[in-house]
């Protein structure tokens, strides 16, 4: 018992685990950015809710990623190395358009906004794909769950710098300023990339023309798992964060609809997402080393799914003309309860995405699965505006849990109850 608790330790607090941390809060930042603090941004301008939905089509470089990974596998930059090149350059890109936003005013500029939005989501999508791999290639298959687990909850930490400390900074200061001083939280993650990552061994495998890295990674994987399971797998990876990703998809607007101040947000509705978050999805890796990612896939996912109703409870209020202690600890226990399914759910979702990978191809085919999980928050949540004008909140998030059983059917086909062993060997 003691020497299992020990490598559990060792496990958690390895160097590895520490770069998992910088990994997930530098690649969270610029999505948060894109899908927190811009609505309210917007929202706080008066811009209308179908608009402000709309931008949900900013996030298309994030579902066609697959189509440049390949050149992001194999082109080596002439600094830094395969992985840390690429890292450096999307790094930098982010730091320099997030601050652009400074310069920028809603109701004169709305053009060059979305543009920008689009410039910021294309360095992140890049920035994903080289992370994604360089992470996937210092974890040992073992220690996918915890290591996965520790960069979504990382991912979530970050969501407190545009989702909390900006929009509270917004009520203080200037929209300029406040974008300036977020576009700076990118300054982590350039120092990860240049002293505290190294640089990963090339897999034997892997592809060294350009010709090679676009066929071979998808024509390995189609062969590995057969047509139909691949198949199988894509419609997974597709509907497992619809419904909660319909729900989320314009949370912040929503909040300011029932009647919460920027501050009311910034302080309970982050942070009450945020630790339950952190806690449970830290609990979720260690019980990954166990459970294995099939069990987990479930048990987590049904959280997930089930938890989406909180939003159905809350909606269901219209609007507080009075904003008191009650109403703030509704909104914290709908969005701490949110938390803990969704923190759960990722951390065995990403798990699972990079299991299914074969690591002498690992940015391309991750770069197929996250851009197909992404999809629904890219095209299908620019209809979100139109769809709550049409349904009103509450019918709309019911629609939300409908639409999450899907993808929780499909676990039976892509990884059964007691399939984790199986599907170990597959994926080797």
């Amino acid at each position: 018992m003691t020497d299992t608790r020990s490598g559990t330790l060792q496990q958690i607090f390895s160097r590895r685990m520490l770069i998992c941390i910088f990994t997930g809060f530098t690649s969270g930042l610029p999505l948060y950015f894109l899908i927190n603090l811009v609505p309210a941004w917007l929202r706080s301008e008066h811009i209308d809710l179908k608009t402000i939905g709309l931008f949900a089509l900013i996030g298309l470089p994030f579902t066609w990623k697959f189509v440049w990974s390949p050149l992001m596998d194999a082109v080596r930059l002439p600094f830094l190395g395969r992985r840390r090149g690429w890292m450096l350059v999307t790094q930098i890109g982010l730091l320099a358009s997030l601050a652009a936003y400074a310069l920028l005013n809603p109701h004169q500029h709305m053009a060059v906004i979305m543009a920008l939005s689009v410039v910021v989501a294309f360095f992140s999508a890049s920035q994903d794909i080289v992370l994604d791999a360089f992470r996937r290639e210092i974890l040992p298959d073992s220690e996918l769950g915890l290591g996965n687990a520790i960069h979504v909850n990382a991912y979530r930490i970050a969501a407190l710098v545009p989702g909390s400390l900006s929009l509270i900074l917004a009520d203080l200061m200037p929209w300029q300023n406040v974008f300036v001083i977020t576009a700076l939280f990118m300054i982590p993650g350039l120092l990860m990339t240049l002293f505290l990552a190294q640089e990963p061994d090339l897999p034997p495998k892997a592809p060294r023309t350009l010709q090679q890295t676009i066929v071979e990674p998808f024509h390995e994987f189609f062969t590995r798992k057969g047509v139909q399971q691949a198949l199988l797998v894509l419609a997974f990876i597709f509907f497992y964060k619809l419904g909660d990703s319909m729900a989320t998809a314009l949370a912040t607007p929503f909040y300011l609809d029932m009647g919460y101040s920027k501050t009311d947000i910034g302080l309970i509705a982050k942070n009450a997402g945020l630790w339950p978050a952190v806690i449970f999805g830290i609990i979720g890796g260690i019980w990954m080393l166990k459970l294995g990612i099939n069990k987990a896939l479930w048990l987590f996912g049904l959280v997930q799914w089930v938890t989406i109703l909180g939003f159905v409870w809350l909606a269901s209020y219209q609007h507080f003309e009075v904003i008191g202690m009650s109403e703030r600890v509704i909104l914290a226990v709908v969005i701490g309860a949110e938390a803990v399914g969704v923190g759960l759910g990722t951390a065995a979702f990403v798990a699972y995405m990079a299991r299914e990978t074969n690591p002498a191809f690992t940015a391309t085919q991750l770069a197929l699965f996250t851009s197909l999980s992404a999809v629904p928050r890219t095209f299908i949540n620019a209809t979100t505006g139109y769809l709550i004008e049409w349904l009103g909140y509450v019918d709309f998030f019911w629609l939300c849990f409908f639409l999450a059983a899907p993808g929780m059917l499909l676990l039976f086909k892509v990884a059964p109850w007691n399939g984790d062993k199986v599907d170990s060997k597959t994926a080797a």
